[in-house]
């Protein structure tokens, strides 16, 4: 039951660590964000995990859309027309636009991410900002025409791969645990934005309520056999700890063995 998982890069910001940290850090520094979408692939089958921003979205945001993620997604081999399963790990707009680039697929979502995203805590600007009204939207378009999957909790997926309910940034954030040649490997999506939020035991300041957030990081600790088999969901580093796909920039394969880390 063993998968590749690709990392791809399609947009970045750059910003200071002091804005990364609930409290804010002491020793702010630069501390940028990359943005992700992820592909889980065994034989001919891929699963796209979240579906990130288009160039009006970067633009109206102030970030740098590297390259649309439809080429991203071509430069692994991977036709958007053919995906049957897409997992939305949560709603905001950084993982859930670009959605009809894949006109066959199920969408998969949390019971408790659609009821956040479209309930009263989206009265409130400071959770609401995050989302686009749009994406929001059609999602539930896509509810009416049969297309999403809705998950209450952990659930399984596919053999070897199973979705895990780890709330706290937002209400309904789901991560993707995968089995690997190298064990299993955990998706974490925005349940840690860096390995330091994972690390420090502190939330990125975009959260819905923080105990769970925290609670959240120690359920992320038993799904995997170390931190190396956890991916955060903006770290730039995870381009520089794992394996570069040959031939292409900005992806790299979570499925194998971190590089050896340069001593400090």
């Amino acid at each position: 039951m063993t998968h590749r998982i690709f990392a791809v890069r399609y947009g970045h910001l750059e910003r200071t660590s002091d804005r990364n940290f609930l409290g804010g850090d002491d020793h702010a520094s630069r501390m940028p964000l990359d943005y992700y979408v992820w592909v889980i692939k065994r034989d001919a089958r891929s699963i796209v995990v979240d579906t990130g921003f288009d160039l009006s979205q970067a633009a109206s945001r102030g970030r740098t859309l590297i390259r649309p993620v439809a080429e991203g997604l071509a430069a692994i081999d991977v036709d958007p027309n053919d995906v049957m399963d897409v997992v939305i790990t949560h709603m905001h707009y950084d993982h859930a636009g670009n959605a009809a680039l894949f006109p066959r697929a199920r969408f998969h979502v949390q019971d408790a991410e659609m009821a956040y995203c479209t309930g009263r805590a989206m009265t409130h600007r400071h959770l609401s900002a995050f989302f686009e009204a749009e994406n929001v939207v059609d999602m539930v378009r896509r509810v009416f025409d049969g297309r999403v999957v809705f998950h209450a909790g952990d659930s399984l997926l596919s053999p070897g791969v199973t979705l895990h309910h780890l709330p706290g940034h937002t209400m309904g954030l789901q991560a993707v645990r995968v089995e690997t040649s190298r064990g299993p490997v955990v998706l974490a999506s925005d349940a840690a934005h860096f390995w330091a939020n994972l690390e420090r035991e502190t939330p990125y300041p975009v959260v819905a309520d923080v105990p769970q957030y925290l609670e959240s990081l120690r359920a992320l600790r038993s799904l995997a056999p170390s931190i190396d088999h956890i991916i955060p969901g903006h770290d730039p580093a995870v381009l520089a700890r794992f394996p570069p796909e040959p031939g292409l920039l900005d992806v790299v394969r979570l499925d194998l063995a971190p590089l050896p880390r340069a001593a400090s």
